[in-house]
């Protein structure tokens, strides 16, 4: 808008400021009145011109006069001179200072029809000039957005533009950025987007702080909201700013929606680059790895694969922790999978457990021979738990076979192997007689016996099971038996001696 002091300085009316307190009070509009009580008439914004024709023989009635104009809303008083009155009446003039109304002189030359029309033709050029600026700003805006895939270029202009400071809030988080950075609330900023986040895309907010505006706005075009863009202004808001504001929301929700579906698309060639790995495809994954705008892809010589359970968005979390860093990284049939050289398979697994997933880890591998890592991730994937969340294969082999040997059947094969060995001298003698591999003399000396009772303890058991311990399929059987059978009872007597005296006894 045009304000007091520009009408009143415009040089072809050669108007003179009285008294000016409020020099940039916007006009809205000219209005003209003789009457000695011309409010019922205003709307407010108005600069009111009057040649003082009822005011002739005035002394104390100025005061109310200037408050009912005040009351109204009026932003300025021309009064004309050189036709009733000779000067601005000092009685006016003083009503003016105390209530704080601008007044200005309109000399006998001027009239009010030119007041009027150079109040009209300073409005359009205001308003062409704003909308150029409002058309540059936008271009300034497109051009930073469109130079730059970053989208602190576009919140860098629009601090410069608003003069004060803009920073964006969410996963492409932009620090404050412009002259008035340091002004920028940072924790007002926060709470005022935690309040927003769950309104979605239409919820937005402006804080007024004394003269200055804190503008949050939500970012995004679809779903919720990808981010939150703050704005700072440290003076009154004008509609070329809020026009800038609304400008780069919008080109920051297209350049958010644009890397968004780049992801995506991103994201599903690695998965089926991981499927055909896991296939012994690696010819036809490296083809797909390419089709991602990276020409010569490699494929390290040598892989370790793992794999990730839990709940979606922690698996989500994961992937983006992990995923800039891991080029074979992705969501595949509702499990995280990664495939690394063997030397980065511990940095990144640090960040996907912290994420409270289930990992299991295969061994390291040929890139041809990938399968094999996947398949014993997904063995070890099955022994983890939320006390050991991540379990590598290589650990589980160097434990023997029982670690990859479900604990229920296990339990239940070795019940049903020993129960028919109904002396306990007879599951004794077989676990002495595997323990040293065969050997007859040495099981008679463990177990203070003859060699010949050792004997036909040896037959006993051979009947029992309806085999000979010479067959090494039966001696492992019965050694995994044994073996899971003495866990079980060590188990037990832990819990026992772990149970309160007074449980034991009551």
């Amino acid at each position: 808008m045009v304000s007091v002091a520009e009408l009143v300085g415009h040089g072809s009316l050669a108007l003179a400021g009285v008294h000016l307190p409020q020099p940039t009070a916007g006009i809205r509009w000219v209005a003209t009145s003789e009457l000695a009580d011309p409010s019922p008439f205003l709307e407010g914004g108005e600069v009111l011109l009057t040649t003082g024709l009822e005011m002739r023989q005035w002394r104390s009635q100025w005061k109310s006069y200037v408050a009912r104009l005040v009351a109204r809303q009026v932003v300025a008083l021309g009064f004309a001179t050189g036709l009733t009155h000779r000067a601005v009446p000092a009685g006016l003039i003083a009503a003016c200072r105390t209530q704080g109304l601008n007044v200005f002189e309109v000399p006998r030359a001027t009239t009010f029809v030119a007041i009027s029309h150079t109040l009209a033709s300073m409005k359009e050029s205001e308003s062409e000039h704003a909308a150029r600026r409002s058309l540059e700003a936008q271009r300034q805006l497109t051009q930073a957005a469109l130079r730059q895939d970053d989208p602190a270029a576009l919140v860098t202009r629009l601090a410069d533009i608003v003069d004060g400071a803009a920073a964006l809030v969410g996963p492409d988080g932009v620090e404050p950025r412009g002259p008035a950075r340091t002004e920028l609330d940072v924790s007002l900023v926060a709470s005022e987007v935690d309040r927003l986040r769950p309104q979605g895309l239409r919820a937005a907010t402006s804080v007024q702080t004394g003269a200055a505006t804190l503008v949050v706005q939500p970012v995004g075009l679809t779903g919720p909201p990808v981010g939150h863009l703050a704005v700072y202004i440290p003076h009154p808001v004008t509609d070329r700013e809020r026009t800038a504001i609304a400008t780069a929301v919008s080109l920051l929700g297209l350049a958010a929606q644009t890397r968004l579906e780049r992801r995506d698309a991103d994201r599903r060639l690695r998965a089926r680059a991981l499927e055909l790995l896991v296939e012994a495809d690696a010819r036809t994954a490296t083809i797909v790895l390419e089709a991602r705008g990276e020409r010569g892809v490699a494929l390290p010589k040598h892989v370790v694969i793992a794999r990730a359970t839990g709940p979606d968005h922690a698996l989500s979390d994961a992937l983006e922790a992990v995923e800039n860093a891991v080029p074979l990284a992705a969501l595949v049939r509702e499990e995280l999978w990664l495939a690394v050289t063997p030397g980065a398979i511990d940095h990144h697994l640090a960040k996907v457990a912290e994420r409270g997933l289930l990992v299991g880890v295969g061994g390291p591998e040929t890139i041809d021979d990938a399968r094999r890592s996947w398949t014993n991730a997904g063995h070890a994937l099955t022994s983890a738990t939320s006390a050991a969340p991540v379990v590598r294969w290589e650990r589980l082999v160097n434990e023997g076979a029982l670690a990859v040997i479900d604990g229920e059947r296990a339990a239940a094969f070795a019940a049903s192997f020993l129960a028919r060995l109904s002396d306990e001298e007879l599951v004794r003698t077989l676990s002495s007689f595997l323990h040293h591999h065969g050997s007859r003399l040495k099981v008679a000396d463990e177990l203070g016996i003859h060699r010949n009772t050792v004997g036909n303890r040896i037959a006993q058991i051979e009947t029992a099971l309806g085999r000979s311990l010479d067959d090494p399929q039966v001696r492992v059987n019965a050694w995994i038996a044994l073996q899971v059978a003495s866990n079980s009872a060590t188990t037990s007597s832990a819990s026992a001696c772990s149970t309160p005296r007074a449980a034991r006894t009551g």
